[in-house]
């Protein structure tokens, strides 16, 4: 094969099918209404990654609930008629430029930027520091308070009801957000999650919010519809976490995420990349791990934008797409220029020197061309 034919060749989730094995990761934009209603601007973002060619968008994280779970300010949410429409908007545009996307769905838990109060597994300060650009509040995290099994049982429900709403706004699917330092997270790792009940001690308990939402929105939706996890070792705020007990914590994980209904995996890598991130503390690939050991569709993510290792790693089935994040909003026609053979233009920080949001990059490349 050459270095294009791996990653250009056509895959299939479930019952769907895609062009390529090149996916757009979820990236925070903070570019909608102060309410969370998705804008025009960003349904012209999404739909200049599908005329770009890749096979899949799948869409930055919305908050499930207009009580606890937003992360930021001008995130988009999918909790009312007004956030269905604009998201409806937005996949239109994507449709018309006859692409495929999935919405992600989050909570922030502890580490929200955004409400007044944070909610969590156990009343745990989250290490690190707030992200910069992603609202006015900076500096460390307050302590959270402890999540009730009422308010993980209406928790549950949220993502269910967003799950249904992205289903009828014409999504192709949903990836449930159990990664990053997030609420979901945040259940799943032992130093945040000091709980004695059904939702905390062992392993299989600390997923079980994860494991029950992928099975109801599995219950709620059409045979047809993808609902996909996210998962990863790192946080936001712990870029250097690895699970625990290793290759032990990863059979349980991914085994227990695919018997609950997951039609895919997508393992996100924070610091170091996929080399690093999307290997198990003891040494193995997780990846290739849960392919073979699930079966699933598996999404491998960390600075991908290196074209010769992301083609290898398809080629070698350690995974079966590759999502690229900050490189694609360098290059939203990414996968035309591997087909072709152009230059890719350089990610640099500069291009956020107006903010992260869409139009700020849009004022930044009107300087670069002036």
């Amino acid at each position: 094969m050459s270095d294009q034919s791996a990653l250009l060749s056509p895959a299939t989730i479930g019952t769907k099918s895609f062009s390529n094995r090149l996916v757009l990761a979820p990236m925070s934009r903070a570019s909608a209404k102060p309410d969370g209603t998705p804008t025009r601007e960003m349904a012209n973002y999404y739909a200049d990654f599908s005329r770009g060619g890749f096979g899949l968008l799948i869409a930055e994280g919305a908050f499930v609930d207009d009580i606890c779970s937003q992360c930021y300010g001008n995130q988009p949410g999918l909790v009312t008629d007004s956030h269905e429409a604009g998201w409806r908007t937005v996949v239109e545009a994507v449709k018309r430029e006859n692409g495929k996307i999935i919405l992600q769905l989050i909570h922030a838990g502890a580490v929200s930027q955004s409400v007044e109060t944070a909610f969590a597994p156990s009343p745990v300060r989250p290490r690190g520091q707030m992200l910069q650009g992603y609202g006015p509040r900076q500096g460390h995290y307050d302590v959270p308070r402890e999540l009730s099994v009422n308010d993980i049982l209406s928790i549950g429900s949220a993502f269910v009801e967003a799950t249904m709403r992205a289903e009828a706004a014409g999504f192709d699917g949903v990836e449930i957000h159990c990664a990053n330092g997030y609420l979901l997270d945040q259940f799943l790792t032992p130093e945040t999650n000091l709980r004695s009940d059904t939702y905390g001690g062992k392993l299989e308990n600390r997923l079980r919010l994860t494991t029950d939402i992928l099975s109801m929105a599995q219950q709620r939706t059409s045979p047809d519809f993808i609902v996909g996890v996210r998962l990863s070792q790192a946080k936001a705020t712990v870029q250097d976490y690895f699970w625990p007990n290793g290759l032990e914590d990863a059979r349980v994980i991914f085994s227990e995420v695919a018997e609950a209904g997951a039609d895919y995996i997508h393992l996100a890598s924070e610091k170091g990349g996929y080399t690093y991130h999307s290997t198990a503390k003891t040494g193995e690939n997780l990846t290739a791990f849960a392919r073979s050991l699930t079966g699933l569709p598996v999404i491998a993510n960390g600075g991908l934008q290196e074209i010769g290792l992301a083609n290898q790693i398809i080629e070698d089935q350690l995974a079966d797409f590759v999502s690229i994040g900050k490189s694609a909003m360098l290059n939203p026609d990414l996968p035309k220029k591997i087909a072709s053979g152009a230059p890719l233009r350089d990610f640099t920080f500069d291009m956020f020197k107006y903010g992260v949001s869409v139009n700020a990059q849009l004022k930044w490349e009107a300087e670069q061309h002036a």
